[in-house]
């Protein structure tokens, strides 16, 4: 390390009301894997998009090897070497695995004809490398999310890139997964190519990283070197201030039943899953990626048959066929996949904030206006999203603050029952603070919370029982004198 790779200095870029970046700095070294932290809406993908030519730069400076360059365009980047994972997986679905790879500069043959044979052997090459046990020919919309995102890490080191941009590349990845990224982080380190790694677990900034670099507001903060840094000092530089109470739990669940599942099955998926949820209180699920969490929550929203089981909501059995049949019955489900299966990216905040409770404030087919406008702006205030004003369109606001409307939007429906997949997923710290808090007020409430997370102790923390399911099956579920991180990955692992 020492020798600078890339330097970006006062980096500008405007969108229409808001200002995306301030003079932003940015510089890595060869050898480095270099953080870069903020709270969601800091500028941090924004920073990226600008070095890979995805958004142009409005004012300020990029040099690459000591020299300044002009980045115009994707194809700019790749020139220079600068490779870039997205947070959000952009690979094409019904196209191979190699085809993914390789899409757009495919192998030719001396014809010019594309050498398939040549592609197919070299992406399978990758894949074994990676010991992910795919064949090169899979297509891609049959692989989950995990292993998707898997195949865009190999996409960006099969460029031979000497910069490499991972915007929380673990987001979806398993333990066994996160711990092959590290090595292969280390083996390119090792190679000479520098990093930019963005990610909200703290945890894995101390691991793997070298420098820290923290943005706030679109304005650069400062840097830092891990090792001589803390979590706290960390979290103080990006929201401004001390962050206590991190975890915003208070512990009163009663023993009513709420919502009670008798032997679900669905064939391949989910195998005789059985529970009961209390009001007022929050159920973690647990397990490791493909356990089957998912699938069973989409079971009991109506997203997905299945073959056998009985739900009860409030001692009485219920028959829930399409999601309107949960709604009605007052449960929830914020998903996962936002981007794909939650919002609707070219409305408005408010389109996406109300669009569950139209009935609310239509009448004859008039709207009442100031009704709709007073329930977004609580929405946008009480859960602190940044947006420019309710009509923003949703795909331009940060990973972080399209989750908290999708958020609102169901709150927005009084459930009894929310079920949350993944609430806090590439969520900063700050708003992941505030997502906790509102968690905690809704139970004190009355409302019953099933969550699924990947990240273990922010179910530990945040749960009264905890359900850890493995291979489709509930293994045990956990009171909370019983549960720590041990416990739960025995149990996710298969243990008795």
């Amino acid at each position: 390390m020492g020798a600078k790779l890339l330097e970006m200095k006062g980096v500008t870029k405007r969108f229409p009301g808001v200002y995306a970046l301030k003079g932003a700095n940015f510089d890595l070294e060869l050898g480095e894997v270099h953080a870069l932290l903020g709270e969601n809406g800091a500028g941090k993908s924004t920073l990226m998009k600008i070095l890979n030519g995805i958004y142009s730069i409005d004012e300020g400076q990029i040099f690459i090897n000591g020299d300044e360059v002009q980045i115009s365009g994707v194809k700019d980047a790749q020139k220079y070497g600068i490779s870039i994972i997205h947070q959000e997986i952009s690979l094409v679905p019904y196209l191979s695995i190699a085809e993914n790879i390789y899409l757009g500069r495919e192998p030719l043959t001396k014809t010019g004809f594309i050498d398939q044979k040549t592609m197919y052997e070299n992406a399978q090459k990758f894949l074994d490398d990676f010991d992910l046990g795919l064949s090169a020919d899979t297509a891609v919309n049959k692989l989950n999310v995990a292993q998707q995102q898997m195949i865009e890490i190999i996409k960006a080191v099969s460029f031979n890139s000497k910069i490499i941009v991972m915007d929380e590349p673990t987001s979806s990845l398993t333990e066994k997964e996160v711990e092959f990224l590290f090595k292969t982080i280390r083996n390119l380190k090792e190679q000479g190519v520098g990093m930019v790694y963005i990610s909200h677990r703290m945890n894995e900034l101390f691991e793997i990283t070298d420098r820290i670099t923290v943005m706030r507001d679109g304005t650069y903060i400062g840097t830092v070197i891990t090792k001589d840094t803390t979590n706290d000092k960390l979290i103080a530089m990006m929201v401004g201030r001390e962050l206590t109470n991190y975890y915003v739990r208070d512990f009163s669940a009663s023993s009513e039943c709420v919502l009670k599942v008798n032997n679900l099955t669905k064939k391949g998926v989910v195998e005789n899953a059985s529970f009961e949820l209390r009001k007022g209180e929050i159920l973690g699920f647990s397990g490791l990626v493909g356990a089957g969490r998912s699938e069973l929550m989409k079971c009991i929203f109506g997203l997905d048959p299945f073959e056998q089981g009985e739900i009860f909501v409030k001692g009485n059995k219920v028959t829930i066929k399409n999601p309107n049949d949960a709604i009605k019955n007052r449960i929830a489900y914020v998903t996962e996949n936002r981007k794909e299966e939650g919002l609707f990216l070219t409305q408005s905040v408010q389109y996406n904030l109300t669009i569950k409770i139209l009935d609310e404030f239509m009448k004859f087919f008039k709207v009442n206006s100031n009704y709709e406008s007073n329930e977004t702006n609580n929405y946008i205030r009480d859960l602190k999203i940044k947006t420019p004003s309710p009509d923003q369109e949703v795909k331009n606001l940060s990973g972080g603050n399209q989750q908290k409307v999708l958020i609102s939007r169901w709150l927005a429906t009084k459930p009894q029952v929310l079920i949350l997949d993944e609430p806090t997923r590439g969520v900063d710290v700050g708003a992941k603070a505030e997502i906790y808090s509102i968690m905690n007020q809704l139970v004190k409430e009355g409302v019953s919370i099933i969550m699924i997370s990947s990240e273990l102790p922010e179910v530990i923390n945040m749960s009264d029982r905890v359900a850890v399911m493995c291979k489709g099956k509930i293994q045990t579920i956990l009171n909370k004198d019983r549960f720590n991180q041990e416990t739960i990955m025995h149990y996710a692992t298969g243990g008795n």
